[in-house]
């Protein structure tokens, strides 16, 4: 088993007592009808967490949209972190990242045709997207960093733990990175312990199944993340084609797990130097921030990359003042998470069985293809069927 990245400050443990008093009041409230949740007539799937940082919601989101764009209009409705508007915002070919926040700029961008909406209040996200006409014929609705947002009761709660991370071992905020006690664990229809490493071995996953001790209506599943080409975020005056092996890095990074990602590149690459220069998570770049990666480019030697990531080159995006040379040296290193021990066809099934049998249209659907599959076998014999292949 690999490094955890846990630490625990015991001297905050009575403020963590107090902070778990008020967590389990809202969640007793919602538990006993005081506070409502809705549910919705179009199906709803939500993918979040129980702790501060990153677990690697938007590739999963992405996975998500992946497998069900090709058949369904699917819209991913997200809060906007960091936005600079307010209310809800449907994302456009015009809109830009201070509207719609890092992730959501970051997924209309890769997915043009997907409906990206943000709202702060899902509630009224769903709402809007059911009511207008340009969204009204949306198919499932995906909710990004929504597990803690009970005002809405998805029809699959998906919960990501990071395996660096494990919940089984943290405590709550602020001495730990728990936002929720473990017990929350039990809302989820689906877990997926995420950034495995590739190395782990089969008693491995036998002892982290164990330690998630999950119920039988619970499934776990494990996923790693796989690293993309290199992609140039200026491509009009980026070099040819180049790998991260051999060169000497500026690593810039503006996310939750910085020293994580240097790791995992100095495992999957060979790269002669690399040179972290990390910020806050989802950092707005300033104009000081932009003259101190140009100085710390300037200083690499040759040859010489800097290297970032999908969700910071949104932020970066618009970003003035980077030196030519800064800009023809500019990549992103795109990531996709894959299911281990083939996990993803019980997983891409189960999904796909809930949307199609929770469609908003599925009654009528049914007794139309019931009407239709009677007529055919009339005409032919045989009855019809329906595939999502």
């Amino acid at each position: 088993m690999e490094e955890s990245f846990i630490r625990i400050n015991k001297a905050l443990r009575p403020l963590s007592w107090l902070y778990g008093l008020g967590v389990g009041l809202r969640n007793l409230l919602f538990e006993t009808g005081v506070l409502k949740s809705r549910a919705y007539g179009v199906p709803v799937i939500a993918v979040g967490n129980i702790t501060v940082g990153g677990t690697g919601k938007t590739p999963h989101v992405e996975y998500l949209v992946r497998l069900l764009k090709q058949r369904m209009k699917v819209a991913v409705l997200s809060r906007g972190y960091k936005r600079k508007s307010r209310g809800f915002v449907l994302a456009t070919s015009e809109t830009t990242m201070r509207e719609l926040g890092d992730e959501a700029f970051q997924m209309k961008q890769k997915f043009k045709d997907v409906t990206v909406a943000v709202d702060k209040k899902r509630t009224h996200g769903i709402d809007t997207l059911m009511s207008s006409p340009e969204t009204s014929d949306t198919d499932v609705v995906l909710l990004d960093d929504a597990f803690q947002h009970r005002y809405v009761k998805p029809g699959v709660n998906i919960l990501l733990v990071d395996y660096h991370r494990l919940i089984i071992n943290d405590e709550l905020l602020p001495a730990g990175r728990l936002r929720e006690p473990l017990k929350a664990k039990d809302r989820a229809d689906v877990v997926i312990v995420t950034k495995c490493p590739k190395t782990l071995s089969p008693m491995d996953f036998r002892v982290l199944t164990k330690q998630m001790d999950l119920f039988a209506y619970q499934q776990l599943y494990f996923t790693t993340i796989d690293y993309e080409p290199l992609r140039p975020f200026y491509p009009n005056d980026a070099q040819p084609t180049v790998s991260i092996d051999g060169q000497n890095v500026l690593l810039l990074s503006g996310i939750a797990s910085p020293e994580k990602m240097r790791l995992d590149i100095e495992g999957a690459f060979s790269p002669a130097s690399l040179t972290p220069m990390a910020f806050g998570d989802h950092h707005n770049f300033s104009k000081r921030d932009i003259r101190r990666i140009n100085e710390a480019f300037a200083a690499l030697p040759e040859p010489r990359l800097i290297v970032t990531t999908e969700k910071d080159a949104a932020r970066l995006t618009g970003a003035e003042g980077l030196s030519d040379e800064a800009r023809r040296r500019l990549y992103l290193l795109p990531i996709r998470i894959s299911f281990m021990l083939d996990g993803d066809r019980q997983f891409d099934e189960y999904i796909k069985r809930y949307v199609l049998a929770n469609s908003k249209n599925s009654i009528l659907a049914k007794k139309k293809d019931r009407s239709k599959a009677g007529a055919d076998k009339e005409k032919t014999g045989k009855p019809t069927t329906i595939s999502f292949k």
